[in-house]
């Protein structure tokens, strides 16, 4: 792999992610003090998601990845999806039979 070029990220971008995930689990503390309703997990999660997204792109170096180390990441998340569909379906269905004791 004589051709294959590094990315350099500055230390600023680092820091600035840094806050930026700092802060959103400030925000995700505050937000768990004040009942929502059900909004409340959608907004935690979608939070959670925000900062997993960072984490990967940025600290993991996705973002400067080549396309096969992009494919593998989304096809993983792709893998995850279809587990928790089926996860899901099988729990969300259990009720429609009767139980069994």
């Amino acid at each position: 792999m004589e051709n294959e070029q590094h990315h350099v990220v500055s230390k600023t971008l680092y820091f600035t992610i840094f806050v930026v995930l700092i802060i959103m689990t400030f925000l995700t503390r505050k937000i768990a003090e004040y009942d929502l309703g059900e909004w409340s997990t959608i907004i935690a999660i979608s939070i959670a998601i925000f900062k997993a997204t960072l984490v990967v792109l940025f600290f993991m170096h996705v973002r400067y990845s080549d396309h096969l180390i992009q494919f593998v990441v989304v096809a993983g998340l792709f893998w995850l999806g279809i587990l928790l569909v089926l996860t899901f379906g099988d729990y969300f269905t259990r009720s429609w039979l009767p139980l069994l004791h």
